[in-house]
């Protein structure tokens, strides 16, 4: 097997245009993608959300509708339809990149009828803390799916397969979650707001025995339909996550081979994530959000973040083996709930530090890549317009780099609060290795070392014109420019 152990994208972001054409734009952009370096595609919720043609996929609505039936006002998801869906993934395996598919099992959204049931009203702001005596509530809870006609799965939903929400049409003024009659919060969740086992709409209760099936066997559907390789689940912390790999342990049996798994547990505690990956005994990669939150502290503070510790805390510090790293995501992305930019000019250090070490398996965004623009409104109520900078030929130049180059030991140079390095040696496969310095104040230089004396190091990336020549011992000393990063390989 390859020491090269590929590169994800994140084939979208949250103001990806809602005109149905996503899939086939896959389709057409496959084959360039795997000839600059990506060898997997994380695509968003391909199933039908309550917004129709406009939702980014994680209001959930029928997850048996890939684009295929007239329900929430369209045919097509906000991506395409379902044959579009199809013939992209298979499009992108036939150029060699697999595809995950995005996961969400925490909730539904946009039922077909009200119910009335028994619920006891919770503090949004801590789940242990009842506000209310148990009491009629009438909530949105009854998904009968009429567009799809029982097509695929014949199971409704009703109010019994979840165990809470947070709207009463009885009371619209009270400010609750709302925990359904002879229903509990899990315990096995993250503990923010006391058990944050609640986060939107109808709460799935993925304890009841009706739900456990209907998952299982729509992963054995999903499976068969689609040819996925793998799955994102999202929200993983507000899900039981012993069910993630009870799941997963299920679909790779009925799939008979390996299928990839990575979690978002949007987190910065270390000691959470650690806990997870207990808990599913490392079956499932995660995000290092911890190293997002170190790179877009480090692009703020400039020159005074010490570029030494920028890995400190990290999961791709602790467990390299399972960490998903990455500069950004649609969560993340400016004017998003959990908005946590990397600023422009600090992305290209930022996907170096991704894309040419040793551990972790990089993701890289689209809205970095190809850029992005658009117009929302703030958490101040002001309208903003947003261009996210394309930086598709600095990247291009790291997955060519990271493909040809970034194999064998790596040699650190953490060793100042400015100006950080590494090299690769190489191996007998791929000869050469690679050197790479960057700065986030003063033009930088280190003298680092590389297997190969008397070799001749062009810069990649082409900010710095003058090569670099090593010495008998294969030592050089490496440069870059201010708030820049330089990509040495030999000539």
């Amino acid at each position: 097997m390859s020491e090269y152990n590929g590169v994800m994208m994140q084939y979208f972001h949250w103001y990806t245009e809602p005109d149905g054409t996503l899939w086939r734009q896959l389709a057409d952009s496959a084959p360039a993608l795997a000839e600059a370096g990506v060898t997997s595609v994380w695509l968003p919720p391909a199933f039908k959300g309550t917004g129709g043609g406009y939702d980014v996929g994680y209001g959930v609505y029928d997850l048996f509708d890939l684009g295929e039936f007239d329900q929430k006002g369209s045919v097509r998801t906000k991506y395409g339809t379902r044959e579009e869906y199809l013939t992209a993934i298979t499009r992108a395996q036939e150029s060699g990149i697999q595809v995950y598919a995005d996961i969400v099992f925490n909730h539904k959204l946009g039922a077909d009828h009200e119910e009335e049931l028994k619920a006891t009203p919770y503090n949004p702001e801590n789940r242990n803390e009842p506000i209310g005596e148990l009491q009629t509530i009438k909530a949105w809870t009854h998904f009968t799916f009429p567009g799809r006609m029982g097509k695929y799965s014949e199971l409704e939903w009703h109010w019994w397969h979840f165990n809470a929400a947070d709207y009463n049409a009885l009371n619209d003024a009270q400010h609750a979650v709302y925990l359904f009659e002879g229903k509990s919060f899990d315990e096995n969740v993250d503990r923010e707001k006391g058990k944050f086992d609640y986060l939107m709409g109808c709460n799935l209760d993925i304890n009841n025995p009706d739900v456990q099936k209907e998952l299982f066997y729509w992963g054995e559907w999903l499976l068969d339909t689609t040819g996925v390789d793998g799955f994102r689940f999202d929200a993983v912390k507000h899900v039981k996550s012993g069910f993630f790999l009870n799941w997963l342990h299920h679909v790779r049996k009925h799939a008979g081979r390996d299928l990839f798994a990575v979690g978002e547990y949007w987190s910065g505690e270390s000691a959470a994530l650690q806990n997870f990956i207990e808990e599913t005994a490392g079956n499932l990669m995660l995000f290092d959000v911890s190293l997002h939150y170190n790179l877009s502290a480090a692009s703020k503070q400039g020159g005074d973040y010490d570029l030494s510790t920028i890995f400190e805390n990290t999961l791709v510090k602790d467990h390299p083996a399972l960490a998903v790293t990455l500069v950004s995501n649609h969560d993340s992305q400016p004017l998003q709930a959990l908005e946590s930019v990397v600023e422009a000019w600090f992305k290209p250090l930022a996907y170096a530090l991704i894309l040419l070490r040793r551990d972790g398996y990089p993701c890289v965004f689209a809205a970095d890549y190809y850029g992005a623009h658009y117009t929302d409104q703030g958490s101040d109520g002001e309208e903003y317009e947003i261009w996210m900078e394309s930086h598709r030929w600095l990247i291009d130049k790291f997955l060519y780099a990271r493909k040809t180059h970034a194999y064998g030991e790596q040699y650190d140079y953490f060793d100042h609060a400015n100006c950080v390095g590494w090299t690769r040696l190489g191996t007998d496969e791929h000869p050469g290795g690679m050197a790479v310095v960057l700065s986030n104040s003063e033009d930088g230089s280190k003298r680092m070392e590389t297997a190969c004396p008397n070799t001749t190091y062009i810069d990649l990336t082409e900010h710095i014109g003058e090569p670099v020549v090593t010495g008998e011992e294969g030592w050089g000393e490496f440069r870059c420019k201010a708030g820049s990063v330089s990509v040495w390989v030999p000539e």
